[in-house]
């Protein structure tokens, strides 16, 4: 019997995105419940959506810090971007 994945909430905003050079609005998607991120290993994966040159910047950077809405902080990886799109992937962790 094959394995069913849960689909996670998806938890959509407005919120900051700060790395080297640069400190902005973005707007972001994070697929399940940012607060129930403890620290350790688990991560939630989600997306960034700005300029074309923002996203491709902080793909090229790696890491920074997204505050959310309601001003959690937490650190991301980035995982990819496609040449010309306003989107990047991250990884997210405390």
């Amino acid at each position: 019997m094959a394995h069913v994945r849960k689909k996670l909430p998806a938890f959509p905003g407005d919120g900051e995105l700060r790395y080297r050079g640069f400190r902005g609005q973005v707007r972001y998607e994070i697929l399940g419940e940012p607060s129930s991120l403890r620290p350790g290993p688990a991560r939630l994966r989600g997306s960034i959506s700005a300029t074309p040159e923002v996203a491709a910047e902080a793909f090229r950077e790696g890491e920074g810090l997204l505050t959310l809405e309601g001003g959690a902080q937490f650190r991301i990886t980035m995982l990819g971007h496609s040449a010309g799109s306003d989107t990047a992937y991250f990884e997210m962790r405390i």
